[in-house]
């Protein structure tokens, strides 16, 4: 499990988040929502370890992240930013085999090809294989990083607005995606989410971060309510339940 306990962080006279406390439920995915600058982008940085806090521990698995090196990290989390840049000419294949340098460090055992073969199949990818990433359009690129983070294989998945740029049909495709990551590999995700509808429909959990601060944390159903919204959000929302699914009119 991953704990986050009194998390603080500010930029000069800032404060960017104020003393957050979480702990982020296994196996399910957990969408961290809130308006621009609520500090969600950030705080999956701490709890990444790409960025650093300024008060505060996160534990995974019991223990410090801080305590851990490097490569055991990496074996344990992954994590997708928001903008992914590419220096180098590389296919589908190559980005994707990144995914097993946690343990192989570059040097590919049978095991690590098996997986790399199994992350391309997952996402749809064996006819793009030796295509370069550079000349994918923006949906099939965005499932080439994801297959890398598959083929990581880790307990634990960040992702930092993967739907960014992307159109409603590859963003309805990547977030099924994730739900078979969750449902058929038990992976436990974590993920910053803009589209209210898009958290309400496939999460399980919602952080609704404002100001720096989680102003609600439960279920999504729980969540997913006009007062609650309205509070975090400063709009007015209508709730349509349909199929058991919540879907929020803010127009």
């Amino acid at each position: 499990m991953i704990k986050v306990k009194d998390i603080s962080k500010n930029y000069v006279d800032k404060i960017v988040l104020e003393k957050i406390s979480l702990e982020i439920p296994k196996r399910k995915i957990t969408s961290l929502v809130g308006a621009n600058g609520a500090g969600k982008s950030t705080l999956l940085g701490i709890i990444s370890r790409l960025l650093p806090q300024d008060n505060g521990t996160i534990i995974i698995n019991e223990k410090n992240i801080e305590d851990y090196k490097s490569r055991v990290l990496a074996q344990k989390l992954s994590v997708l930013k928001q903008a992914n840049h590419l220096d180098l000419k590389l296919t589908v294949r190559e980005l994707v085999s990144f995914g097993r340098f946690p343990y192989s460090q570059g040097r590919l055992t049978q095991e690590d090809k098996q997986m790399i073969n199994e992350a391309i199949s997952f996402l749809n990818l064996k006819e793009l294989e030796n295509d370069y990433v550079d000349e994918l359009s923006g949906g099939q690129r965005q499932r080439a990083f994801l297959a890398m983070v598959v083929a990581q294989d880790t307990d634990y998945v960040l992702l930092d607005e993967p739907l960014n740029n992307l159109d409603m049909k590859h963003s309805v495709q990547i977030m099924k995606i994730l739900r078979e990551l969750c449902e058929k590999k038990g992976k436990t995700i974590i993920i910053v989410i803009h589209e209210i509808n898009f958290a309400s429909y496939y999460s399980d959990y919602i952080v609704a971060m404002k100001e720096g601060k989680i102003k609600h944390f439960d279920t999504t159903q729980n969540i997913i309510q006009p007062k609650i919204l309205k509070d975090v959000f400063d709009i007015d929302f209508e709730i349509i339940e349909k199929d058991q699914k919540r879907i929020c009119n803010y127009f």
